[in-house]
């Protein structure tokens, strides 16, 4: 099995398939490196496509110290990657926790991206969410560790952001669930301590997305309730960026509605590598509602 050697010496697991520029896929809680098929397969015909298991979930090396779980240990996985593949820059395309990771990869190290694709990230960013989602964060992880994911895999697919696909998509649905419920206990409940729950809340990352100038794409489904009103902030504080809605569409966007994920993210990185992707015009928020301001 085919594995890179992050710097404090745990193994990620990764697949690649396809020749030319790099994608580099980061998935969400509730996947792993399986989760991007449908991406691996559109995009691997045109693109060098790399989808890797996130630390914590097999094949990747679970490690035991929960201190080997963080926000910015999940940002420097996707480097070690990159280093360990050779590849100077890449897109990164991630999705929920995946796409913090890819958010702040651009903040930390904008000279490795080409373009960054953040998709459904924003759970638990609102100030009056925060508490609420540190006790259903640590009341997960505390049920996982002690019921098993095998069990807890059942609940947690079936969320209120996930019924979307499972009402569209019986059969993808059962696929995503089964995966789901294959996860590493102990690494399932690590992530979920050290990542999820600690991360900071994107509404205090102002300054640093005010200063990214790297190409990037929000893309959000109309029916995850917690990323929308965060998504809008991001499009307006991200002078590089647009923002995508995809409609009737959960949280698991890229499985549930591979067809128009894939379509959105094919033109953007079109545009990008046309040289065509550009930022925000700031005649656009001048001020004015109906008619331009004037300039002095």
């Amino acid at each position: 099995m085919p594995h890179i050697t992050a710097d404090d010496g745990v193994r990620l697991y990764y697949e690649e398939v396809g020749e030319g520029t790099p994608i580099v896929f980061v998935h969400e809680y509730a996947g792993d490196h399986r989760a991007w098929e449908p991406q691996m397969r559109h995009f691997g015909r045109r693109y060098r496509c790399v989808s890797y298991s996130a630390r914590g979930y097999p094949p990747s090396d679970v490690p035991n110290n929960p201190d080997a779980y963080s926000q910015d240990r999940a940002r420097d996985d996707i480097r070690d990657v990159l280093d360990g593949l050779g590849i100077g820059e890449a897109h990164v395309v991630g999705l929920s926790m995946g796409g913090f990771a890819t958010l702040h990869f651009g903040f930390q190290y904008p000279d490795r991206a080409l373009s960054l694709v953040v998709a459904g990230c924003g759970y638990g960013a609102d100030a009056d969410k925060r508490e609420q989602f540190r006790q259903e964060t640590e009341a997960t992880a505390a049920r996982i560790a002690s019921e098993t994911m095998a069990e807890v895999g059942k609940m947690y697919a079936r969320g209120p952001t996930r019924v979307q696909f499972l009402a569209k998509d019986p059969r993808g649905w059962q696929e995503f669930e089964t995966q789901l419920r294959e996860h590493s206990t102990l690494g399932a409940a690590n992530t979920m301590r050290g990542v999820q729950a600690r991360r900071p809340s994107l509404y205090d990352l102002v300054d640093k997305m005010e200063a990214l100038t790297v190409p990037t794409l929000i893309v959000n489904g109309d029916e995850d309730e917690p990323c929308l009103d965060v998504g809008n902030f991001m499009k307006r504080k991200i002078p590089s960026a647009a923002l995508a809605v995809l409609p009737k569409t959960g949280h698991t966007m890229n499985i549930e509605e591979p067809a128009k994920f894939n379509a959105v993210v094919e033109d953007f990185l079109h545009t990008v590598e046309c040289g065509r992707w550009s930022l925000r015009d700031p005649r656009s928020i001048g001020g004015g509602i109906i008619t331009a301001t004037e300039e002095k």
